[in-house]
C-alpha cells in the first residue's frame, strides 16, 4: 500500500488526480485530501506520517512551499502546477518530480515509478543516499514542456512538439509541429541550457533545432552544412558553421 496525500485547491483537479491514481496504481491509498496551506500545516502537525505527497504549487492562500517551511515533512513530494517557474524551488522542498498541468495519466504513472525506483534503492542500498542527493540529481532534469505566449495567452508546449526555436529582432520564437508560432520569454542561451541536448542542438547564434524534425543535411559552401527541416512552410535557411559542423555530425550520428 502506498499511503498518499493530495494537496490541491481546485475540485476538478483533485478529482482528476484521484481518478488517475486509482487507474495507474492500485496500491495507492489516498489518506488525506487537503485544500490550503493553512489546512495542510494543521494536518501535518498532528498526522505527519505518509509515503508520498502530490502537491499543487499555487493554493488559494499562497504557495504550498510555505507548508514545507513550517511543518517538519520528510516524505517525498510530486509537485503539480500550470507554470514551470517554480521548478528549482520545488526541488528544495523534497520534490522528486514536477508535473505541468494538465497532468496526463502517463506522467503520473512515470512519476510513481520514479518514486518506487528510489524507494527500492534506499531499501536495498548498503549506503543509501540522503534525500538531498536525490533532490540535487533531479534538479538537473530537463524540461518536458516549455511555457510560451500567443497573444495574451500562456501555453505549456510539449517539448517533443517543438520543431524550431529562433531569434529575430531580439524576440525568441518557437515553432511547433503544427507550424504554429509562439513567443518565449527566455533567451536562446537560457533555453539551450534547459533543453535536452540529445534532442536539441544550437545550430548557430540564431537557431535551435529539434533532431526529430530534421529531414536531412548536406554540404554548403564546401565547409558548412545546410539543414533541411520537415517544415518547408517555415522558410528558414539554417546553416551550420565549419567550426560547429563536426559536433553537429556527431550529434546526428549518435542519436
Amino acid at each position: 500500500m502506498l499511503r498518499t496525500i493530495l494537496i490541491e485547491d481546485e475540485n476538478p483537479a483533485m478529482e482528476m488526480l484521484e481518478h488517475t491514481l486509482s487507474i495507474v496504481n492500485a496500491e495507492v491509498k489516498i489518506i488525506a485530501k487537503l485544500r490550503s496551506v493553512r489546512e495542510s500545516i494543521h494536518h501535518f502537525s498532528s498526522c505527519p506520517d505518509a509515503d508520498l505527497i502530490f502537491c499543487d504549487v499555487q493554493l488559494s492562500d499562497g504557495l504550498s512551499f510555505e507548508i514545507f517551511k513550517q511543518a517538519a515533512i520528510k516524505m517525498p513530494v510530486i509537485f503539480t502546477t500550470g507554470y514551470d517557474e517554480f521548478m528549482m524551488m520545488a526541488f528544495e522542498y523534497n520534490g522528486i518530480d514536477y508535473l505541468l498541468k494538465p497532468v496526463s495519466s502517463d506522467e503520473v504513472e512515470k512519476a510513481l515509478k520514479k518514486y518506487l525506483r528510489f524507494q527500492n534503492h534506499f531499501l536495498h542500498s548498503a549506503m543509501p543516499a540522503p534525500l538531498e542527493t536525490l533532490v540535487n540529481s533531479l534538479s538537473a532534469r530537463k524540461k518536458t514542456r516549455l511555457l510560451v505566449r500567443q497573444g495574451m495567452e500562456h501555453l505549456a508546449l510539449k517539448i517533443e512538439d517543438i520543431k524550431l526555436i529562433y531569434i529575430d529582432n531580439k524576440v525568441v520564437y518557437v515553432i511547433d509541429c503544427f507550424s504554429k508560432k509562439y513567443i518565449a520569454d527566455k533567451t536562446l542561451s537560457e533555453l539551450e541550457e534547459e533543453l535536452d541536448r540529445d534532442m536539441f542542438f544550437r545550430a548557430n547564434r540564431q537557431y535551435i533545432v529539434n533532431i526529430n524534425h530534421i529531414k536531412s543535411f548536406k554540404p554548403f559552401e564546401k565547409v558548412k552544412l545546410a539543414v533541411d527541416l520537415n517544415a518547408p512552410e517555415t522558410n528558414h535557411n539554417i546553416t551550420i558553421s565549419q567550426e560547429t559542423a563536426p559536433a553537429f555530425r556527431k550529434w546526428m550520428y549518435d542519436a
